[in-house]
């Protein structure tokens, strides 16, 4: 079933306000970066702790980076009219999850079937980390309020 183009409109413009957001916060931590560069005088315990911030903020834009490449990605399925239709097995995303993931490409069966094959992949068991359960606990919390 083809999703409304109200709600369609609605989850495009969520989707551009957290494209808007990401790209706020990477100028931001890009400034800070260049900002403890500049600190000249430090002594040793400044350099350690602007190290780590610097090292914090860029992971976190690593982050970022990923989520901005997904939401462009949802950005570019509305466009095509493949928005709302998981990329794996070609059923309806659960509304309920694009409430809280937007950019969601995946229903929540197959985005665990995704993580499980990554953390495979890593030598990981998913299960220890937490990876999957919240996939089963989400999807049994969606269907519980079905």
């Amino acid at each position: 079933m083809a999703m409304a183009k109200k709600q369609l409109e609605a989850y495009k413009k969520r989707l551009l306000e957290k494209k808007k957001g990401l790209a706020e916060a990477y100028n931001k931590n890009k400034t800070y970066g260049r900002l403890t560069e500049d600190e000249g005088t430090q002594d040793l315990a400044d350099k350690a702790s602007s190290a780590y911030t610097k090292e914090f903020l860029y992971s976190l834009s690593n982050t970022d980076r990923e989520i901005l490449q997904q939401v462009d990605e949802a950005l570019h399925r509305i466009a095509k009219g493949t928005y709302g239709v998981c990329m794996e097995c070609g059923e309806e995303i659960e509304k309920k999850r694009h409430e809280a993931v937007p950019w969601a490409s995946h229903c929540l069966s197959c985005q665990w079937k995704v993580e499980k094959y990554i953390y495979r992949l890593s030598g990981s068991d998913p299960a220890s980390i937490g990876i999957g359960n919240s996939a089963r606990t989400l999807g049994g919390a969606l269907a519980s309020r079905s």
